[in-house]
């Protein structure tokens, strides 16, 4: 089943192509936004992916995030070329290099700030997502985590790494929250493969270079860089196949039955909750400070008069 419209196509196995959208998140640091869309507010627990790069950036140019607070969610940043410096209000101090994760769960609230080493990004290329921390989880305590070494394994032409929850018989080490799985793809010649899936999650792609032949269940969709595909629910079985170099980032999860409130930097269940922790990090309370950096802090947005509404 295809469909443009996620809204009709709930709880199916389909076929949506969605075009990401460019936005400036810092001074020449410009990001090709994935999820949330105008269709797809989060893939299960996975409500959020920008993809940064290739680019190759000049001094003073590139992923420098002053300082910013998060609730109710784990950013999760996977760095495929270059190095990003993270420091955060829990004292992490924290260097991420190609093939590396960082995991911060902000549970009831973290701050932090991204920025190139020696204020020189160079060659940056990343992927940073977010993942919506469950109602039982999501005043947890804050956390940092990094993760130097990843399953990697071999197949069909393709260098597999599993970033998140199990996949091809390896579970990644990150600490997740929800039943989810994230897998890197990546093929410097022609190749291809065939990988198994959950049926009970929902699952898309993102290709991040290159161009990949995507099939399920005799269907075809050929995609190119910065387009996701979602698949929906139902499918056991992904095929890829591509002609030359392209790589190309899997997410999937069991759905999340919730209902969240997103906006700017929280993932919340109420408009209060967001009121409380915009007026609370602008009137530097609560959220508290990040050792070490250099950068302005980045003011909330006063969501006042805003028609906030969480959705499913």
């Amino acid at each position: 089943m295809r469909s443009s419209d996620g809204a009709q196509c709930a709880g199916q196995p389909v076929l949506e192509r969605i075009a990401t959208r460019s936005r400036e998140i810092a001074p020449g640091f410009e990001v090709h936004r994935a999820v949330p869309s105008r269709t797809r507010r989060k893939v299960g627990a996975w409500c959020f992916l920008d993809h940064a790069g290739p680019i190759q950036h000049g001094p003073g140019a590139g992923p420098a995030v002053g300082p910013h607070p998060h609730i109710g969610l784990q950013t999760f940043t996977w760095m495929l070329e270059g190095e990003v410096l993270h420091r955060d209000s829990l004292g992490s101090e924290q260097l991420i290099r190609p093939g590396q994760v960082n995991l911060m769960t902000a549970g009831r609230g973290i701050v932090h700030a991204e920025e190139p080493p020696d204020g020189n990004a160079g060659r940056v290329h990343l992927t940073q997502l977010w993942i919506a921390l469950p109602d039982a989880q999501r005043q947890r305590e804050p956390s940092f985590h990094h993760y130097p070494d990843l399953p990697i394994l071999e197949r069909g032409g393709f260098r597999i790494t599993v970033l998140a929850g199990e996949a091809l018989g390896e579970r990644a080490p990150a600490q997740v929250f929800t039943p989810l799985v994230g897998i890197d793809l990546a093929a410097s010649a022609s190749a291809s493969t065939e990988l198994p899936l959950t049926p009970g999650f929902e699952h898309a792609v993102l290709c991040l270079q290159g161009e990949i032949e995507i099939e399920v269940e005799g269907e075809r969709e050929r995609i190119e860089a910065d387009t996701l595909l979602y698949l929906g629910l139902g499918r056991d079985t992904l095929r890829l196949r591509c002609d030359g170099a392209a790589r190309l980032l899997l997410i999937g999860g069991e759905p999340l039955e919730e209902d969240l409130l997103m906006w700017w930097n929280f993932v919340a269940r109420t408009p209060e909750e967001v009121l409380q922790a915009s007026e609370d990090w602008n009137a530097g309370r609560y959220f508290g400070d990040v050792p070490g950096t250099t950068l302005e802090r980045i003011p909330a947005p006063v969501p006042a008069n805003l028609n906030l509404k969480a959705q499913r």
